[in-house]
């Protein structure tokens, strides 16, 4: 049924004013293509509402429908049931605020979800750098997430709120659409595997893909680090895979922590690329003994 739909567009944003303004500069240019009409929704997680003055500013200078609210208690998954609270329309995206997608991006989503007959799309999420980056962090492709063909079957492991397109009404009537105890991360990660479980199917949608800014203090080794620890501790919150997750843990970290010296004479990337893995499996570890260093995501 190719009637014309509504989309809600969910942007969650934590004082980023200048990359939200490209965001929605992007936003306000989508083509589409009479298949849709859309509206945004964004929720500030900063209890100053440090967005709110580029948000009104747009709204004004646009015709875009743009909705602004605030959710004070700082976590993504309280501001994502935030902006969930203000959606309208048959549909639903999300995507961050350090992210800006072409002018197809969301025409190819709706696209591939009436075609493959799914209830979402998910999209690429490439890497951007505003300036140049060091080339180890290019060669270790750190930066870089898994891509995978249209149409492809979404695993739930790879399934975030980055860039997708769903259907609102398989999250109506979930209390809550996503869980707080997952606080820093992985909330998105644990509503999908629950859809799935619930026999929804979603596909990859390779030409809609966005572009995330990776700005210079992500470049850091110590900021790769601290978010690989804190990615360990979260895995281990998914009900079902604790056992075989921690076991291969337990295998993974020695046998990283040995190769390392050698890998770093082969190339500083290769040490980089499997220092990260190393912590995501320690991570779990400390997690599991009830260390947790990392409790906050850094931006």
């Amino acid at each position: 049924m190719n009637r014309k739909v509504h989309i809600c567009i969910c942007i969650c944003t934590y004082k980023r004013q200048e990359l939200l303004k490209r965001l929605l500069t992007a936003l306000n240019n989508q083509d589409t293509h009479g298949a849709f009409c859309y509206s945004i929704v964004i929720a500030d997680n900063d209890s100053q509402q440090s967005a709110k003055n580029i948000v009104l500013k747009f709204a004004e200078e646009t015709s875009m429908d743009i909705t602004y609210c605030v959710e004070p208690r700082k976590s993504i998954s309280f501001a994502r049931n935030k902006a969930l609270e203000h959606a309208k329309g048959e549909a639903i995206a999300f995507i961050d605020d350090d992210e800006f997608p072409p002018s197809n991006w969301l025409f190819e989503m709706l696209k591939a979800v009436r075609e493959y007959k799914v209830s979402g799309a998910f999209g690429p999420v490439r890497p951007h750098f505003d300036s140049e980056p060091p080339k180890w962090l290019i060669r270790s492709r750190l930066c870089e997430r898994p891509e995978h063909p249209t149409g492809f079957i979404m695993p739930w492991t790879e399934c975030r709120t980055g860039n997708v397109l769903i259907a609102k009404r398989i999250i109506d009537g979930l209390t809550p659409v996503f869980s707080p105890e997952f606080g820093a991360g992985a909330s998105d990660q644990d509503l999908f595997r629950r859809l799935i479980e619930m026999g929804h199917r979603f596909v990859g949608c390779n030409e809609a893909y966005v572009s995330e800014v990776v700005s210079p203090n992500r470049w850091k080794r110590s900021f790769m680090i601290k978010r690989a620890l804190l990615r360990g501790r979260i895995a281990l919150l998914h009900p079902g895979r604790r056992g075989r997750s921690v076991l291969k843990s337990l295998i993974a970290v020695p046998a990283y922590g040995l190769a390392l010296p050698f890998l770093q004479i082969i190339g500083h990337h290769h040490f980089m690329k499997y220092l990260i893995k190393l912590c995501d499996h320690a991570g779990k570890l400390l997690a599991l003994v009830g260390l947790n260093p990392i409790r906050e995501r850094e931006m």
